[in-house]
């Protein structure tokens, strides 16, 4: 089974999420819609801005865990490395 890591944010240099998902379109569909009470509500994470797909989900379930105690500069680095002007990525996904 494929997986997906993911980044989510509010605007620019904003709150940042990281998640892991199978269905990288559907999970980020229930994050724009606050389908999902938690963190992403709360801060208004609807923006997706970076993903990384795997082929096995494990390894996305790893590279999660392993970002999650990154420092924040890092993860800004490894956005706009993919994603210079931090646009929303979601109607990019088909």
């Amino acid at each position: 089974m494929t997986g997906y890591v993911y980044i989510v944010t509010n605007h620019k240099n904003g709150t940042l999420y990281i998640g892991v998902t199978p269905d990288l379109e559907r999970r980020i569909y229930e994050h724009r819609e606050g389908l999902t009470p938690g963190f992403t509500s709360k801060y208004g994470l609807t923006q997706l801005v970076w993903y990384e797909e795997f082929w096995d989900i494990r390894d996305a379930i790893q590279r999660e865990k392993t970002m999650k105690q990154w420092y924040r500069k890092w993860k800004i680095a490894l956005i706009e490395t993919m994603n210079p002007d931090w646009r929303d990525l979601y109607f990019e996904l088909w």
